[in-house]
């Protein structure tokens, strides 16, 4: 690493991520979601439509982000997926190969997927110049420190570069409760 750098931090809570055909089905067909909160990333926004996600252990209402998405996918906390009794794996986003499935209920339907149940993985979206600055590469796994009154060191730090990227670390609930850590706060990449 070459230097260091205050990394703004995302806490980010459940939520999913909506195909078109899948939308169609829960909300109505054409229904286009309703921006309600822009997001740190560019084009990325929490819209005012919400969804439940049913399994037989329980269910809970996630929003969904915008905009629709090629494929349906969940992200959970882990204490989420208890509580619903799916065991879904830590992956990058897009990464849903052999993740479980479960049934999602709108208010003009229901899905039930086959998989595309996650745990996002700890990353840090970044451009190719802020890249260069901090001596990293995209796909590099990094140590990202936290200070304050329950600093740690978060290992497996996923580095995602795309110019269009605003700089931000993404964590989880449970992560950032761990940490002591809400949105805004910073964070360092550490060697």
């Amino acid at each position: 690493m070459t230097a260091a750098k205050n990394i703004p931090v995302g806490v980010s809570a459940r939520h999913i991520h909506v195909s078109r055909e899948d939308l169609d089905v829960l909300y109505g067909k054409g229904y286009e979601l309703t921006p309600w909160k822009e997001l740190s990333q560019p084009g990325q926004y929490a819209s005012k439509e919400t969804v439940e996600l049913v399994t037989e252990k329980g269910s809970m209402k996630v929003r969904i982000l915008g905009p629709v998405r090629k494929q349906t996918q969940i992200e959970l906390a882990l204490t989420d997926a208890v509580k619903l009794g799916v065991n879904p794996p830590v992956r990058d986003s897009g990464d849903l190969k052999n993740s479980p499935g479960i049934t999602i209920r709108g208010p003009k339907g229901e899905v039930t997927i086959p998989e595309g149940v996650i745990a996002a993985c700890r990353h840090i979206h970044m451009t190719s110049a802020e890249a260069a600055e901090l001596g990293v590469k995209d796909k590099d796994i990094v140590r990202v420190r936290c200070g304050g009154e329950r600093g740690l060191i978060f290992d497996n730090v996923l580095v995602r570069v795309h110019d269009s990227f605003s700089l931000e670390m993404h964590i989880d609930t449970d992560e950032g409760n761990a940490a002591g850590l809400e949105t805004g706060a910073t964070v360092q990449i550490v060697k």
